[in-house]
């Protein structure tokens, strides 16, 4: 990815190095200095192997007052957990799945409907998803929470299994906010006995049959109704959890057409073959082109510190739609806009 994102900026007449991050901050900093750096594409998805700790090094360049592309460190660190995340899409109406956050093995879980999926709760890129990650009796989930938290150290978050359709978003901030065509990961050629989610084989191994059967469509085949609302609920929750640039947001449908958002990722994979540059050519815009306008954005953000997307408020038509619908539905009434 790093060697992709720098022919793409020497297209663009930018002057740039790849600068690998290795076991000491101070020292990249050092480097960063050193070099008069005016801007850092921050590619950065781990340090010292820790995904978790990816919003640390976004903070240290906040610290040192070093521009950089992408979301800020508190978006990132808020985004990795999960459950607490689910709770701030929550607070702003927006639809997600249910779930719980097991902290132990020895925590009690009941009142779960099947079929659920068990995930770590501070992870990405699928780690820990795997085919057995859905699971259909209390037996099974059991033996899956015991195993997340056992392997990875960390909460396991346990959510209702939402059998149906995947789509993803990818959205994109210049000086207003868009969100880019719908993406949707197509099932119907995956083996019978497989669930169809987007685990961790699916996502990365190249040479695996659930890598083969789960292509992604972009744009997907939609209604413009659908893709409006998707599009709607994107924008909204890339302000709600603080995002900047660029982000991903990552949704199911259920054949009851009900939408929930399972994450918001932020700084998402941006390589050639990935989701972001599929949706960014759907589009019609130029990856090379793309990265300019992020420099861009950084260079804003250093003559105007306070610049975010925070700036910018989106309206959530279809969401007030359905939610004083519902209200008026339990008094036996309906309500129309004119």
């Amino acid at each position: 990815m790093a060697a992709s994102v720098l022919t793409a900026i020497s297209e663009e007449g930018f002057n740039a190095t790849v600068l690998p991050l290795r076991e000491s901050l101070m020292s990249l900093v050092r480097r960063v200095k050193e070099l008069k750096v005016d801007v850092l594409i921050n590619l950065c998805e781990e340090y010292r192997n820790r995904p978790q700790l990816e919003a640390n090094v976004a903070a240290m360049f906040e610290a040192f007052g070093i521009p950089f592309t992408g979301c800020p460190s508190k978006a990132l660190a808020i985004c990795q957990d999960k459950f607490k995340a689910k709770a701030i899409l929550n607070a702003f109406g927006l639809p997600t799945a249910k779930g719980r956050l097991v902290t132990s093995t020895d925590q009690k879980i009941d009142n779960i409907p099947f079929p659920a999926i068990v995930k770590p709760n501070q992870e990405d890129a699928s780690l820990g998803i795997y085919q057995d990650a859905v699971v259909h009796d209390a037996a099974s989930l059991q033996q899956r929470v015991d195993k997340i938290i056992n392997i990875y150290k960390q909460p396991a978050l346990v959510e209702e299994f939402i059998q149906g359709r995947e789509f993803n978003v990818a959205v994109l901030e210049t000086d207003r906010l868009q969100a880019l065509p719908v993406s949707e990961i197509d099932f119907s050629t995956m083996p019978e006995s497989a669930p169809h989610i987007c685990s961790y084989e699916a996502k990365w191994y190249e040479d695996h049959v659930l890598y083969a059967t789960t292509p992604a469509m972009c744009p997907a085949p939609i209604s413009d109704g659908l893709r409006d609302k998707l599009h709607q609920y994107a924008l909204a929750a890339f302000q709600a959890m603080g995002c900047r640039d660029y982000a991903r947001v990552d949704f199911r449908m259920g054949p009851d057409e009900r939408i929930a958002i399972l994450e918001v990722n932020p700084n998402p994979d941006t390589s050639l073959d990935a989701g972001y540059a599929r949706a960014l050519k759907a589009a019609g815009i130029a990856y090379a082109g793309f990265w300019g306008l992020m420099i861009e954005n950084a260079l804003r953000r250093k003559e105007e510190p306070w610049y975010s997307s925070d700036d910018v408020r989106i309206e959530y038509p279809f969401f007030w739609h359905q939610v004083l619908e519902s209200a008026m539905r339990k008094k036996g009434r309906r309500w129309s806009v004119l």
